[in-house]
């Protein structure tokens, strides 16, 4: 399915309907007759896949922390 920019604004509400009840897979959203856009169901990521996704991928290193109260001091202007 293809609207207008002008078309989109104004039916913004029906075209995520249409969407969400699987009566359109995407909608591309035209300016001037050129594709600009498009418009599609996002999916939703169970939080138990997202948590812990790069475990391995990053080592701190072992002075990580070195700099704590340095940095806690630039924030607040406080010591620790």
């Amino acid at each position: 399915m293809q609207v207008t920019v002008v078309e989109a604004k104004r039916d913004f509400s029906k075209l995520i309907r249409l969407l969400e009840t699987g009566k359109e897979e995407s909608i591309t959203v035209s300016r001037s007759g050129k594709p600009i856009v498009k418009i599609t169901l996002t999916e939703e990521v169970p939080v138990s896949k997202r948590i812990g996704i790069a475990k391995g991928k990053f080592k701190a290193p072992a002075d990580f922390d070195a700099n704590n109260d340095e940095v806690y001091k630039m924030l607040t202007g406080e010591s620790l």
